[in-house]
């Protein structure tokens, strides 16, 4: 069965029809995403998002600014996982920190984030000796923690309220709780499978060990407290009104994470937008959207710019030492860099 399985996946890579099909369903995420959300901006009163925003409790603001930054720091725990698991336990985790929150808050916004969050890893991880291959198993190995973390929530959450779900994708609850159960199954299916033995993907130096059942429940639980933090977030900056409990408002936003980051825009663009739009819809649409542009400035304004800063002042950093470094060596080796003198004791 394994073995019609590798062969049918080979198969389609060789004919590209796998990035055939992710190219064409992110078109049509991204055409249905402009579709909705047209038709539920065409009404918004600006000033009244505007109003709404400016109204919003500072209180309420300083406790999703510090959700986002719990988010972040669990965040961080991605790459501190991944490095350890291709057995690179000498890289500190203040490096594994920096590039955990640089590549993702520059993914998150520049888009791609598989390739720009690859790059700012490989800039900084490169420092310690760690090839692109390297790089490319801790970029998969954290992606891994990310989709683990996320089905376990979808999972857990729509099975406890598949309704939430059904707002979004117009499936019967009782469909999308049976589709919960599917994902669960799979996550437990997955952990028993990567308990039994050590399991692999990829060939050659490309190769990946995947961490085994107890290193995997720990992978779903930094994933799980991630999104947890996140969803936190932003539900304290929804409209009070209707209460539609903290469950509801996970189960959409995760959803609408996954839509935006299959999507492949930048921070999910609109498609983000328009499915929490939709799954919500019987919040005030005004307050909801101040709710969420708010939430964008803190999750990925905020960290953006901070991240900015951040490589900026590693650079210079950088920079000033391989300067000192320089005059060292042309201090201790005189004649060096100095092409007068160099030329003068040939001439001698």
């Amino acid at each position: 069965m394994l073995e019609a399985i590798r062969r049918a996946i080979s198969f389609l890579r060789e004919k590209q029809i796998l990035h055939k099909l992710g190219v064409l369903i992110s078109v049509a995420v991204i055409g249905i995403a402009c579709y909705m959300l047209y038709h539920k901006l065409r009404n918004i009163d600006a000033a009244a998002v505007f109003h709404a925003m400016t109204e919003t409790e500072p209180r309420l603001i300083m406790l999703s600014a510090l959700s986002v930054a719990a988010g972040y720091f669990t965040l961080t725990f991605y790459d501190w996982f991944a490095v350890r698991t291709i057995g690179r336990r000498d890289v500190p985790y203040r490096i594994n920190a920096l590039a955990a929150f640089t590549s993702y808050s520059i993914g998150h916004n520049v888009g791609a984030s598989v390739f720009t969050g690859g790059a700012v890893r490989y800039r900084i991880y490169s420092a310690w000796d760690l090839s692109a291959v390297d790089v490319a198993k801790i970029v998969f190995l954290a992606g891994l923690t990310f989709w683990l973390g996320n089905l376990a929530v979808l999972g857990m959450g729509i099975a406890y309220h598949p309704e939430a779900a059904s707002a979004i994708n117009q499936v019967p609850p009782w469909m999308n709780r049976i589709l919960a159960y599917i994902i669960l199954a799979g996550l437990v299916g997955y952990v028993v499978w990567v308990w039994m033995k050590p399991r692999s993907v990829g060939r050659g130096p490309w190769s990946v060990v995947l961490p085994g059942g107890p290193l995997t429940l720990l992978q779903i639980t930094i994933g799980i407290i991630d999104l947890g933090f996140c969803a936190l977030a932003m539900y304290m900056l929804v409209p009070a009104e209707p209460d539609v409990g903290f469950v509801v408002v996970a189960v959409v936003f995760v959803s609408a994470t996954l839509l935006g980051f299959a999507s492949h825009s930048p921070g999910g663009l609109g498609v983000f937008d328009a499915a929490m739009l939709v799954g919500l819809e019987m919040m005030d649409q005004e307050k909801l959207l101040a709710g969420m542009l708010l939430f964008r400035v803190l999750y990925y304004l905020a960290p953006f710019f901070i991240s900015v800063m951040l490589l900026t002042l590693r650079e210079l950093i950088i920079g000033s030492r391989s300067k000192k470094l320089q005059a060292v060596a042309a201090d201790a080796k005189p004649g060096v860099g100095h092409p007068l003198k160099e030329h003068g004791r040939s001439g001698a």
